[in-house]
């Protein structure tokens, strides 16, 4: 009986041993398994996320078209090419007598517009026909003064998308600033 009762005890022991072992093979199993889970979830979410940056670019194209129409679209740009007579501050422009943008520049976009950056200051919407732009320009002029300028230009707006440039410059013959404002063609 103490034979049988040994036999028995060792093969309670080894169930036990194989159950043990079973229970850690599916708990490595589950972690492996929880892990490739987390992997997939992440795998899905960066393509979603993907996705909706997708989205939201052609939702600010499609919006762009429908809010400005090449048929009736003006945009105005502003450059610079100045080095000792003109530091710009800001820009006001005004269509047909109405201000339609008042932008104040920071120090590094001066410094981008030195480098040869061009910035969109205005886009719009307008009737065929003519129209007049006056732009006016601050900032500080030869000696560090205080300096304002303005620039005036009749243009037609025809057919099609109308590209107009704020351009300004250094005069060195007269030791001043340029301000022109010219039509892209």
């Amino acid at each position: 009986m103490t034979k049988s009762l040994i036999m028995l005890v060792a093969s309670a022991l080894l169930c036990c041993s194989a159950v043990s072992i079973a229970q850690d093979a599916e708990s490595t199993a589950a972690g492996t398994q929880s892990q490739e889970d987390f992997r997939a979830i992440d795998q899905d979410v960066q393509a979603l996320k993907k996705e909706v940056l997708d989205l939201n670019r052609d939702l600010f194209l499609l919006e762009e078209e429908l809010l400005f129409p090449a048929n009736s679209q003006v945009a105005f740009f502003l450059s610079l090419d100045v080095g000792e007579y003109f530091e710009l501050d800001s820009v006001q422009l005004k269509i047909d007598g109405k201000e339609v943008a008042n932008y104040l520049y920071t120090g590094r976009e001066v410094d981008a517009l030195v480098r040869g950056g061009v910035h969109r200051v205005h886009m719009a919407n307008l009737k065929t026909g003519e129209h007049e732009l006056i732009a006016i320009f601050t900032g500080k002029g030869p000696n560090i003064r205080d300096y304002r300028r303005g620039a005036t230009l009749v243009f037609d707006k025809g057919i099609g998308a109308k590209y107009v440039e704020l351009e300004i410059t250094d005069r060195v013959r007269k030791q001043q600033p340029e301000f022109i404002i010219k039509e892209w063609e």
